[in-house]
């Protein structure tokens, strides 16, 4: 198997190198991903700047490609373009693996992730994805070693099933800050569709100019649904969540054609 590994948090974050290793063995791994932390960059990409590219050692004795782009570019390039020149003419990856992520992408927060819009590229593209992300509790604690182990059986289990091209699945890893973490129950849940609880605080710069610095913990929601991802993560599951692109409201479809048409 053929798998392209990318992710938002930049090619030398510490849960795409855990991931790189879990995945030892699954296939022929090709990593190409963003030079710098793009978090929260959704689905932009880049048209009035170049995509400046770099070969990196990211781990020791494996080597990728850097690109001075968001998560989206570098799925987009990587496919379209760089994937032919790496293995050949009319090649492209069996896989895409997006991550792991540090925080997780449940709720709303799957709009705005960049790790998870890594992963519907692909699926735009014709190559199934997986999008991974680790649920953070204390820094200092967290063990990605083992989190990426868990993510592994994961995307094994997912694995075991034949993927539709344009399929893509989103994996949060709860909290792991042990290296005896036990593997958790994985769990199928749907996506938790309330907004973010934060704010913004108001403060003021030393020259008297007034700004703005958002709030919140990323995971505090107006509402969380019983059997949503958000609740589902928090109990300590792992959380399988399959995607769809196609944002067409197709309940309301027939509605609009009775009131335009």
């Amino acid at each position: 198997m053929q798998i392209l590994l990318t992710n938002d948090d930049g090619i030398f974050a510490p849960g795409l190198i855990a991931l790189h290793e879990a995945l030892d063995g699954l296939g022929t791994i090709t990593t190409i991903a963003p030079a710098t932390v793009q978090s929260a960059t959704s689905h932009g990409v880049t048209f009035h700047e170049p995509l400046m590219i770099e070969t990196v050692t990211f781990r020791p004795g494996r080597t990728g490609v850097a690109v001075e782009g968001r998560p989206a570019d570098c799925v987009k390039l990587a496919i379209r373009q760089l994937w032919q020149e790496l293995h050949g003419p009319g090649s492209k990856p069996d896989l895409t693996i997006s991550g792991m992520n540090s925080g997780a992408n449940v709720g709303i927060n799957i709009i705005y992730s960049g790790t998870v819009a890594a992963a519907v590229e692909s699926a735009f593209l014709g190559v199934p994805a997986i999008a991974v992300s680790l649920h953070l509790g204390d820094r200092t604690k967290t063990c990605y070693e083992r989190a990426a182990q868990i993510a592994r059986v994961a995307i094994d289990r997912i694995l075991e099933f034949p993927a539709d091209p344009h399929e893509v699945v989103n994996v949060n890893v709860p909290r792991t800050e042990s290296p005896d973490a036990p593997m958790p129950p994985i769990r199928i849940a749907e996506m938790n569709t309330a907004s973010d609880a934060g704010g913004y605080e108001r403060r003021e710069s030393p020259g008297g100019h007034v700004y703005y610095w958002a709030n919140g913990s990323g995971l505090d929601f107006t509402h969380t649904a019983p059997g949503s991802d958000v609740e589902t993560l928090l109990s300590r599951h792992v959380v399988v969540t399959p995607l769809n692109y196609d944002v067409t409201d197709h309940a309301r479809l027939q509605t609009w054609r009775d009131r335009l048409e």
